[in-house]
């Protein structure tokens, strides 16, 4: 299907330079809209549930966009392209059924995406990019653009619940919010074993970094996180990446400052069977079908994270010679991986850049970021400490940072969900 004419928008660096060009909708935005739900539809089943769901939400006094774009490649199987032209068609009449001034719905339908790239990144990126456009179309460049999923449901008071987070919080990017895969339903008990596991490894995971001292720990979940249209543009957008695309998108929007997590409500992502991406919870979910379980880094890992961490302070100033001392001292696993990674040499080049103690960790959480913790991460897996049973290392560590002794993996969950969301922001 064609693109439209991107409309009378003024210049826009992001939207010139970096933006997907061509406009999906012909539709003008309203001029109070506040915030965009966006969200992209491959080979779906049944998006209408989810937009249900969205439509059941307290939107009073808001003025909310929710862009649907179903995607494919050029290349696409046939029978992808005959479910997605059913989706489109569906939606369409739904649209029709259901939208208001105040809350409206729009559907666009991508048939031609070039197969090297297309994918959910790509699919995220013209979708949230189409938001960019339309909030500077009415000079709002700090509105809210929203991802969700098109399998994905919602607490009724999901858009207030965002919309209240980034009023109260005017100087935050954006936000991780909190979700919980449904445990019991209508698919095979298999399923729900299987996403016990693969929620908990995330929870783990995040819990894990927050218990080492690291300050960018955060979810990183594609249908559940928000952004400003400012920070969206400032950080590049959205990749192309065709899996992976939430955790790499966040960890350049978290290192901004004054990210946080909207606890207060909850997404419900699907828990069914894929093949989509190379990882992700269809994937986690049809693995374990396989196998009967999870394996996942071991705590032996993050206990060494946190030896390090705790003791960064005393590299400010510090001599070349003492860097080099501090980092003998180091376990093996960090010392190995700082080594390759030329850590001395980062230390002092971040030294004589810093004026100041915090300035001194601020540039070297720049650089030991989010990206480069998970190389850590997957170094201590691949040369010293194997994966072990999620539920295994999920107890340690809930032993070791918080006194707490349980076993079972759904025990285990559910003690996860509560310490998340009982996090005060």
């Amino acid at each position: 299907m064609e693109d439209r004419p991107s409309g009378t928008i003024k210049r826009n660096l992001y939207l010139s330079r970096y933006a997907y060009q061509g406009s999906l909708l012909d539709i003008e935005p309203h001029a109070d809209l506040d915030m965009v739900i966006t969200i992209p539809c491959y080979n779906e089943p049944d998006p209408i549930r989810s937009l249900n769901a969205l439509l059941q939400c307290d939107t009073e006094g808001l003025c909310i966009e929710v862009i649907v774009l179903i995607n494919e490649s050029e290349n696409a199987p046939s029978d992808v392209s005959i479910q997605n032209r059913k989706c489109y068609i569906e939606i369409k009449k739904w649209v029709e059924l259901h939208s208001k001034t105040n809350f409206c719905f729009h559907v666009a339908y991508k048939d031609n995406l070039p197969k090297k790239h297309a994918g959910v990144g790509l699919a995220r990126k013209i979708a949230m990019d189409e938001a960019v456009r339309r909030l500077e179309a009415i000079g709002k460049p700090d509105g809210i653009i929203v991802c969700y999923d098109a399998d994905s449901l919602c607490d009724p008071n999901y858009i207030r619940a965002i919309h209240d987070y980034f009023y109260a919080n005017p100087k935050s990017p954006g936000c991780s919010i909190y979700f919980e895969h449904p445990l019991q339903g209508p698919l095979e008990d298999n399923i729900y074993k299987a996403i016990v596991d693969y929620e908990l490894f995330l929870r783990y995971y995040v819990n894990a970094l927050r218990y080492t001292g690291f300050p960018y720990a955060y979810e990183t979940i594609g249908s559940s996180m928000a952004v400003r249209s400012s920070a969206y543009q400032k950080q590049g957008g959205m990749n192309r990446r065709k899996a992976g695309e939430d955790f790499y998108f966040l960890h350049k929007i978290i290192p901004l400052g004054n990210f946080g997590e909207i606890n207060s409500t909850r997404v419900i992502p699907s828990p069914r069977i894929s093949d989509r991406v190379p990882f992700g919870t269809g994937k986690a979910v049809n693995d374990w079908q396989k196998t009967g379980q999870l394996l996942t880094y071991s705590v032996r890992t993050f206990k060494d994270l946190k030896a390090f961490i705790d003791n960064l302070p005393k590299l400010y100033k510090a001599s070349l010679e003492n860097t080099a001392c501090f980092l003998k001292d180091q376990p093996e696993s960090i010392r190995q991986f700082l080594t390759e990674n030329e850590f001395v040499f980062h230390i002092s080049r971040i030294n004589n850049n810093a004026a100041a103690k915090d300035t001194f960790l601020k540039q070297f959480y720049q650089w030991f970021d989010g990206f480069k913790v998970l190389k850590f991460v997957h170094y201590a897996r691949d040369h010293f400490y194997d994966n072990c049973p999620v539920a295994q290392v999920a107890s340690e560590l809930l032993s070791l940072a918080y006194d707490h002794s349980l076993h079972n993996s759904k025990e285990l969950l559910l003690a996860y969900r509560k310490m998340d969301r009982d996090r005060a922001y």
